[in-house]
């Protein structure tokens, strides 16, 4: 799409009734006719909703030159479209995929905002959250080396007096080692099932027996356990509301699919590569 960057005095004109503050005299809306060449009408409707579709670089065009060359552009097309009599059979298809595909973003649209209430996002929080009980988390530090042999020689000491974080530094071969072993907190199903076990069953303080995980041989030491509470329905909204998005969805395309008398192919009686031949929808 080019746009010229000069302002004819008529689009000046033109677009100044259209923003002036004379616009609720106007009773502008989606009908209002901006242009009509050879009896076809342009709409202001037609502008704003090819506005939406222009690409990001278009949108940041100063409005004036904006609003010319989308006007500009709806002119000329509707000049070249009068010398078609009618559309390719491709072009046809594209505007049946592109009518089903807007009918049902339409019906989708209706399905969120009737599932999507604030009274909807409550009570999917309640059940989720209202009765659950506090989740605990583990604050962990481990070694991990590849024997269990040299974990227990940690062990051992560490028993001794030795210091966990300096161990850890010295001789894990896993990622926190620089770190002196430390993880930070988790909760359940964070860790591998081995790992966590061992964590669930330990008193704060302690170091573990050696654990063994496809990573290696861990020695695991619980530095605080904590409980953590529901989140506050603001922090888990988008979630709840996807949720119910998409259930709603899912509940309508079941229910339309029930009712519906569909035929289609047999998986596999054509051949899927098919798609690729552009050749079938050029007439």
């Amino acid at each position: 799409m080019a746009f010229r960057h000069g302002i004819t005095a008529a689009a000046m004109a033109l677009t100044l009734a259209l923003a002036g503050p004379g616009n609720a005299e106007n009773h502008l809306a989606a009908d209002t006719v901006v242009a009509t060449v050879n009896g076809t009408d342009i709409t202001l409707g037609h502008m704003i909703v090819l506005k939406q579709r222009l690409p990001a670089q278009y949108q940041q065009l100063p409005a004036d030159v904006l609003f010319e060359g989308i006007l500009d552009q709806l002119v000329q097309q509707t000049l070249l479209g009068e010398s078609v009599d009618e559309l390719s059979l491709g072009s046809r298809i594209v505007l049946e995929n592109e009518s089903r595909s807007l009918r049902a973003a339409e019906e989708i649209q209706r399905i969120t905002d009737s599932a999507i209430s604030e009274d909807a996002v409550q009570k999917a929080y309640d059940a989720a959250y209202a009765n659950a009980e506090p989740e605990t988390e583990y604050n962990a530090s481990h070694i991990l080396v590849a024997t269990e042999e040299e974990a227990q020689a940690l062990i051992d000491e560490l028993a001794g007096g030795a210091d966990f974080a300096t161990l850890a530094q010295e001789k894990s071969t896993g990622p926190s080692g620089p770190n002196g072993g430390q993880l930070g907190w988790f909760g359940p199903g964070a860790m591998v099932a081995p790992f966590e076990e061992a964590v669930v069953a330990m008193e704060v303080g302690t170091v573990s027996v050696p654990v063994q995980t496809q990573f290696g041989w861990h020695v695991i030491r619980l530095n605080e356990t904590r409980l953590k509470d529901a989140p506050a329905l603001d922090a888990v909204r988008g979630e709840l509301s996807e949720a119910l998005r998409r259930e709603a969805i899912e509940s309508r395309v079941v229910e339309l699919t029930e009712g519906a008398s569909i035929d289609r192919v047999e998986a596999g009686s054509i051949d899927p590569n098919v798609l690729n031949d552009i050749s079938i929808v050029i007439e």
